[in-house]
């Protein structure tokens, strides 16, 4: 792996594990093994480096939530596919997501293009539902698509947020992750058309016992 790529992928651990805030340029070089001056080569601040993290966390979205059409899409197999895809943003980015607003608000070109990322992921959200209608999975009347989308994206944005809000010493975990997925599912269940009653309880039953999941040193 090329020292940028490293560079990188040590900074998102970190600012997973410890917070954003608390880690330094410093930090990363030093978890690394190498000099700070090295690391300024490759970027020039830590804001550089977020930025090189956001890329990742767009080409997810992208690739994740891009509707699949047709009669596939009514398989259980792609809705894992796209509840597990939430998860895995939510994992992977925690640390995004838990300091959402402070990062956006001192970086206004990222913000810019977080706005243009989330854009994207509304009219794929709301492609994505109508999908489903389409293939009798859903049954979402048509003036309800997009404020059903910008909830659940909603949710997903600010879950992390708010789990760290109801704690003193919080320590999100995947449990806790998982236990948002499961939240999107009892969004969309007054949506599930009756026949798909069995799939539907498969889904959240997958989902609430990842959620009930022993802890582990992640979780809160």
């Amino acid at each position: 792996m090329k020292t940028k790529d490293r560079i990188v992928a040590a900074a998102l651990q970190l600012f997973n594990e410890q917070g954003e805030a608390n880690v330094t340029t410093n930090h990363i070089a030093a978890h690394l093994g190498i000099s700070p001056g090295n690391l300024y080569y490759h970027f020039r601040n830590k804001n550089d480096i977020i930025h090189c993290i956001f890329v990742q966390y767009a080409e997810h979205l992208h690739k994740s939530f891009t509707p699949i059409t047709g009669p596939a899409s009514a398989s259980p197999a792609v809705w894992f596919h796209y509840l597990d895809a939430i998860f895995y943003v939510m994992w992977e980015f925690r640390f995004f997501y838990a300091n959402l607003n402070d990062i956006l608000q001192r970086d206004p070109e990222l913000h810019k293009k977080y706005l243009a990322v989330q854009r994207e992921l509304a009219t794929n959200l709301q492609a994505l539902l109508r999908e489903l209608n389409a293939q009798q999975v859903l049954t979402i009347p048509d003036h309800e698509v997009e404020p059903l989308a910008q909830t659940l994206k909603m949710v997903v944005s600010f879950w992390v947020s708010y789990q760290s809000a109801q704690s003193l010493n919080p320590r999100i975990g995947q449990a806790v992750l998982y236990e948002g997925v499961a939240r999107v599912l009892l969004l969309l269940k007054p949506y599930f058309h009756p026949e798909k009653g069995a799939e539907l309880a498969t889904l959240s039953e997958h989902y609430q016992a990842l959620a009930r999941a022993p802890s582990d040193p992640f979780h809160k």
